[in-house]
């Protein structure tokens, strides 16, 4: 492929995901003009006279709403079963009375016994508390069969009532003295008893259900009534009717269809977005460019925030506060690095500020925490350490958030948003192992994965230690002076350490090639005495593929297995190259003294090289001063340069004379001299 097809076809894994970002944006956003009068309540109304275009209902504050809830929350209403075997039994034992009975009288008393049992007739000693609530001492319901009836108590006999209406009847028909003689006679108030039996279990379940039945308004505004005039006072009371009209708008214009004007606007704001997001890339890592999985991932991350935005706002605004927009901040720093993550996590939460009523006391809070997320993370990233990580994001959430409600008004209830915000804030632990769902789906390395990888107690590196420890120890040491330059250059050190623990894998298949193993030797014999410089140059270089062998047996992530290809870039094996030339040898079959490459391009890989060949050089180092040191660090630059090693690399001059300076002071300190002592 040529330079121009590479080129054109970079462009466009740029252009199409970017072009894919804009449509899936575009079709998120709300089509629809929002209701774009800023009002606060105690000031004046800056606009024209508001006049209401449709019907609305004036809409209760959370305020409100809590407090009627608790309010009927104090008392239930209770519920009584009317049990019909009661009025029938009561009407048999009258009717048996038989010729005894006065046929006048016991028409009375069945006709009255008819009328009070029709509407149920309750225990003289009512239950008042069942120890969770008060029971309503104004009101009940009597179910009989599958009707349910509330009524006031005064409506509904009791036993002695009952027994007064009873009497009433019969003295309707006799004299009073002859009535009260009839019913002693017959014994009639000891035959009536209660129909209506509590029911604790309906009652229960009527008091759970209490909060549904609050109504969530508390009035109605017809079309055409002026809201406020220009220059009014926002009071508390034209703030909640400004709230109202303000979601009803938002609601009934959406259905009303977009006009051209509004989705050219709408597109122009998407197509802001997402020039932003792409400047932001351009300007913090270009590289990420060149790495298909990487920024896939990325865009990934900026619509999952965009969704969430979108989708929670849909359901309804105040919901916004239990989203953990943070976790997207999480996903970022798992595989960017700070000055990535921060500018993209940024314009990922754009649409929360431009789309959204209360945008910008949202925007600031989780830009505030997603800020010290990236910059805490790090360090509270495994296990329990999370839900520290979580409380202190709920802490400055909930900071910010007071902090705007004491420069602020608004009808949300401060402690249902706190409530939120605690719930949003814990969610995002159980959203971060889906980091390692990403890092199969995307191919990428997690800081996580790379701490992992820089455990020493890890397979590969006990099955190196164990067969090849000088080998093991070099690394070690190397690992040691790459961190040491990665982190003055402010590279990525967890991946530096891991490529220097990794990058000589391949000499555990034949460790006895190796100088530093030759301690492992039986007889002290030398592996290579006696062959030809060609055949030692080989086992030498195969340390490589043996070593990209390895990693696939032990499932090392691709940018770790860079590091072994790298690290000798496309160099020669100075020593055998020499002893072939000095033998005769002929230039012209040189190829097979060079290692197969590629050469570093990261600046990972190029200071992996360096602390490689400064490592094994400087084991024979003769004088340990600083100057000499120095000069040892410069010809060993200069040789890799100079070969040409470092073409390819993304390390500047500037960073390069860091390293550099770094590691002559590493130098410095590792072979600093001791104080003789006394024998």
């Amino acid at each position: 492929m040529t330079n121009s097809s590479k080129s054109r076809s970079k462009i466009l894994w740029i252009i199409v995901p970017l072009a894919v970002a804009f449509l899936v944006l575009l079709l998120l956003m709300p089509k629809v003009q929002r209701f774009s009068y800023d009002y606060k309540r105690g000031e004046p109304w800056r606009y024209e006279t508001l006049v209401a275009e449709f019907d609305f209902p004036v809409l209760k504050t959370e305020e409100e709403l809590l407090k009627e809830r608790e309010n009927l929350k104090r008392e239930a209403v209770p519920y009584y079963v009317q049990n019909e075997d009661v009025p029938a039994r009561v009407r048999a034992k009258v009717s048996s009375y038989g010729a005894l009975t006065n046929p006048r009288f016991q028409f009375a008393v069945l006709g009255a016994l008819e009328d009070v049992y029709s509407i149920g007739i309750l225990p003289d000693n009512l239950p008042v508390s069942d120890g969770r609530y008060e029971l309503s001492d104004d009101v009940l319901c009597t179910v009989s069969g599958k009707q349910e009836t509330r009524r006031p108590f005064s409506e509904v006999y009791t036993v002695s009532s009952a027994r007064d209406a009873v009497r009433r009847r019969v003295v309707a028909i006799y004299s009073e003295e002859r009535a009260d003689s009839l019913l002693r006679s017959y014994g009639i108030n000891d035959i009536i008893e209660p129909s209506l039996q509590y029911d604790q279990k309906l009652t229960d379940l009527a008091y759970e259900a209490i909060p549904d039945n609050v109504s969530p308004t508390s009035g109605y505004r017809s079309a055409r009534d002026v809201i406020i005039t220009s220059g009014e006072t926002v009071t508390a009371e034209l703030q909640q009717v400004l709230d109202s009209y303000r979601t009803e708008y938002n609601r009934k214009v959406g259905f009303s269809g977009p006009g051209i004007l509004i989705w050219a606007g709408t597109v122009c704001v998407a197509l802001a977005i997402v020039v932003l997001l792409y400047l932001a890339i351009l300007f913090a890592n270009p590289l990420i460019f060149d790495d298909r999985n990487r920024f896939l991932y990325l865009l990934m991350i900026f619509l999952f925030t965009a969704v969430l935005v979108f989708g929670v706002a849909g359901i309804g605004e105040r919901y916004l506060y239990m989203v953990p927009f943070t976790i997207s901040a999480i996903y970022l720093v798992a595989f960017f690095k700070r000055s990535v993550v921060f500018p993209v996590y940024f314009i990922s939460l754009l649409p929360l500020l431009i789309f959204v009523h209360n945008g910008i006391v949202l925007f600031t809070m989780f830009l505030v925490a997603g800020g010290l997320t990236v910059l805490l993370f790090p360090r509270f990233s495994r296990g329990w350490r999370q839900f520290i990580m979580a409380g202190i994001t709920f802490a400055v959430l909930a900071l910010v958030y007071l902090g705007f409600r004491v420069i602020t008004t608004s009808s949300e209830s401060i402690l249902v948003t706190i409530l939120y915000l605690a719930l949003g804030s814990f969610l995002s632990v159980a959203g971060y192992p889906l980091i390692y769902l990403f890092e199969i789906i995307f191919n990428l390395v997690s800081n996580n994965r790379l701490e992992e990888l820089c455990d020493t107690n890890s397979k590969a590196l006990r099955d190196l230690s164990a067969k090849a420890p000088g080998t093991f120890q070099h690394c070690l040491q190397v690992m040691n002076m790459a961190d040491a330059a990665t982190r003055a250059i402010g590279g990525n050190v967890l991946l530096v350490r891991a490529g220097a623990l990794y990058h000589d894998l391949g000499k555990m298949l034949n460790p006895l090639c190796f100088v530093e193993n030759e301690g492992l030797a039986p007889n002290g014999v030398k592996y290579h005495e006696g062959r030809p410089p060609k055949e030692s140059a080989a086992h030498i270089i195969r340390h490589v593929t043996d070593g990209m062998t390895l990693a696939e047996k032990y499932h090392l992530p691709k940018v770790v297995r860079e590091f072994i290809q790298t690290h000798h870039g496309n160099s020669n094996t100075g020593y055998f190259y020499s002893q072939f030339i000095k033998e005769g040898g002929d230039p012209a079959d040189a190829d097979e003294f060079y290692y197969p490459g590629p050469r570093p391009w990261t600046k990972e890989q190029t200071i992996l090289m360096l602390c490689d060949t400064v490592e094994a050089a400087s084991r024979t180092i003769k004088e340990t001063t600083p100057e000499a040191f120095s000069e040892f660090v410069e010809k060993m630059c200069q040789g890799k340069m100079g070969a040409g090693q470092f073409d390819n690399s993304d390390l500047t001059i500037r960073e390069l004379s860091i390293v550099k300076a770094t590691l002559k002071e590493y130098l410095i300190g590792v072979y600093h001299q001791r104080i003789e002592y006394p024998k």
